[in-house]
């Protein structure tokens, strides 16, 4: 069977979504900007590692200037959404960075000239119609002990991270993606240095490992989500993106006792529909 570029965006969803995981438990431990350097420093040790054994050959000036212009975009989601990971429910904060998949379609239509045809609009409305019923149907306890903060937090994120993806397709249909996973590593690495840094805490040997595994996470999730985006328009994965609550739902029970309620469980019937809809040729 083919794996094709919804399949490919779906299985890199996935594989960021267990990422977001790890984050948000080691986010109980260690400030955010010392969680997002870490992570990009392991991603980069990996990413050289897979550059050095591909050897891929050198980027252009072009594939340089313009990945780093990802590089400051992905640092301001990365930062954004981890510290919204942090005050929120891991379930939540997917389900506010849902508003992603709408930004994806309109910054496609508006840098890449995207077609937005009525099935992929469809198929964002249904999705999103998943994502209210989340939200609609949280008890009001819930919604009392919510952080605003983390809500905006989450909220710039999914605005970013649009504007991420949108970018990724443009620069995927011209770079190597080798190049594009190394930059999306050793970019965001350099620039949130300083900040780590001055906010460090003395690090648990014991947690080198989960740094580890989200360096190893973060470049498998981007090597299929570069390759997917390559061969795809933005639009039309964007609506896969709502996948990601069925990752959380499932992880936020097994792993946080996150207990999904029945409104969380029937908008993630709407979400998966959304994302059969758009992966249909």
């Amino acid at each position: 069977m083919k794996f094709g570029p919804a399949l490919r965006a779906a299985a890199g969803i996935a594989v960021l979504s267990i990422m977001d995981a790890v984050i948000k438990g080691m986010s109980a431990h260690y400030p955010t900007f010392q969680v997002a350097f870490l992570r990009f420093a392991c991603g980069t040790l990996i990413a050289t590692g897979v550059v050095a054994a591909l050897r891929p050959g050198w980027p252009s000036r072009e594939t340089v200037t313009a990945n780093a212009l990802r590089s400051v975009i992905a640092v301001v989601t990365a930062v954004s959404f981890f510290y919204a990971l942090g005050q929120l429910p891991l379930a939540e904060t997917l389900v506010l960075s849902f508003l992603s998949p709408m930004f994806i379609a309109l910054f496609g239509l508006l840098l890449l000239k995207e077609r937005v045809d009525a099935r992929i609009v469809g198929a964002i409305a249904i999705g999103f119609a998943g994502t209210l019923i989340v939200v609609l149907g949280q008890s009001e306890e819930a919604g009392a002990a919510r952080s605003w903060l983390g809500v905006g937090a989450a909220l710039l994120s999914a605005i970013t991270y649009a504007l991420s993806l949108v970018l990724l397709r443009q620069r995927a249909q011209r770079d190597k993606f080798l190049h594009i996973v190394y930059f999306q590593n050793i970019g965001p690495a350099i620039l949130v240095a300083p900040f780590g840094l001055w906010v460090w805490q003395p690090l648990d040997l014991a947690h080198l490992a989960w740094f580890m595994l989200m360096g190893v996470l973060g470049v498998i999730g981007h090597v299929l989500m570069a390759t997917a985006y390559a061969k795809a328009e933005a639009a039309r994965l964007a609506p896969l993106e709502y996948t990601a609550l069925i990752w959380a739902v499932l992880i936020g029970y097994g792993v946080f006792s996150e207990i999904p309620t029945w409104a969380t469980l029937g908008g993630g019937i709407l979400i998966v529909a959304a994302a059969m809809i758009t992966s249909r040729r």
